[in-house]
């Protein structure tokens, strides 16, 4: 259940990193570099997110399917 509450707060910082970026992107029409370090913010977090993933279905936290 730990290991579901951190992907799901994970995936919530991502979409919390997407939507700032798009936010500094509209209102600071390019005088400041805050939309570049959310998105780049929004990749990390997406890649950790992937190893944690990866790491979960290795040791059997979760079960993928084959769907």
């Amino acid at each position: 259940m730990l290991f579901k509450t951190l992907v799901i707060l994970l995936l919530l910082s991502v979409l919390f990193a997407l939507f700032s970026g798009l936010y500094y992107l509209l209102h600071d029409q390019g005088g400041t570099d805050r939309a570049v370090k959310s998105l780049t913010w929004r990749i990390g977090i997406s890649m950790v997110l992937f190893v944690i993933l990866m790491i979960g279905a290795a040791t059997g936290l979760i079960q993928p399917h084959g769907v």
